[in-house]
């Protein structure tokens, strides 16, 4: 049974232009794109966001970069779509990330690495609503 994950291709990405790279390697992995938009968000939309940081060191410069210019949000589709996005994404430190993952061939840095993806069903859930009214989801 498919199941829906959350994503978005950063500011960093989106500026240096690697957009459409990201999105072929995702269709390559199979996902189906549910919706995607590109918007830009207010610094008060990723204190929303991310809220579940809030108390962490990095809030202020994490949520400063994301609304630091447009980025690409889309829910994707298939079959372990949360754990498969994960691994197609690589670790979260690009210097860490596995060969041939988005991280490691697209992100500049643990901040700026190029693309979120949902951790957790519940996760998923919560950042889908975020973003995205039911009826967007086609």
């Amino acid at each position: 049974m498919p199941q829906r994950t959350f994503s978005i291709v950063k500011p960093d990405a989106v500026r240096a232009g690697n957009t459409a790279a990201i999105l072929a390697e995702i269709a390559k992995a199979g996902f189906r794109i549910v919706a995607i938009k590109k918007q830009s968000i207010s610094k008060a939309e990723a204190e929303g966001f991310y809220y579940v940081h809030r108390e962490r060191p990095f809030f202020n410069d994490l949520t400063t970069f994301m609304s630091s210019g447009p980025l690409v949000l889309m829910v994707l589709e298939k079959d372990n779509a949360i754990a498969d996005l994960r691994k197609l994404m690589g670790a979260t430190n690009p210097a860490n990330a596995e060969e041939g993952t988005i991280r490691k061939k697209f992100a500049a840095s643990i901040q700026e690495n190029a693309i979120h993806g949902s951790d957790a069903e519940d996760t998923a859930a919560f950042e889908i609503g975020y973003w995205f009214a039911g009826y967007e989801l086609l």
